[in-house]
């Protein structure tokens, strides 16, 4: 396995701009990823979001937004030192985009960067494991929000 980039694709049954919003606004965020969520919502707007909260030991993770073609695409840089700039060396590139299908949207989740990071194979094969479950539990999770969210 090469480690480099991360793919996921899941169907959610409701319009891109639904779920543009679940997967971009800190507000929505809270409620299927991480615990806690600050950041602006425009390119180049940093802040963090807080897995663990409440625990002894929460992780906050700094965030970068990148790109924002609503209701299209979504992309962020995350997991670079918090306070500072996030860059191709430090961070990880995430890219949500949304394709209309008959009955919603398809979601494509990429994550790249993980050799840019220069860890360690060790390291390097940790993490990217450690992303793929993350993302295996927590995308379920948003298909879940968006189907109570839509049926209010």
């Amino acid at each position: 396995m090469e480690y480099g980039t991360l793919e996921r694709e899941i169907h959610i049954d409701a319009e891109p701009d639904v779920v543009f919003d679940v997967v971009s606004s800190p507000e929505h965020l809270r409620e299927w990823w991480p615990d806690e969520a600050d950041y602006p919502l425009t390119p180049g707007g940093s802040g963090r979001i807080v897995f663990d909260q409440g625990t002894d030991d929460p992780k906050a993770v700094a965030i970068t937004v990148v790109e924002i073609d609503r209701p299209r695409l979504f992309s962020f840089r995350w997991t670079h030192p918090v306070g500072e700039p996030a860059a191709t060396a430090n961070s990880l590139l995430v890219t949500l985009e949304l394709v209309p299908t008959g009955t919603g949207t398809t979601l494509k989740l990429t994550e790249t960067g993980f050799r840019e990071q220069g860890w360690e194979v060790a390291v390097l094969e940790e993490t990217y494991r450690d992303h793929e479950n993350g993302w295996d539990h927590f995308l379920p999770r948003l298909g879940r929000y968006v189907d109570k969210l839509v049926a209010r």
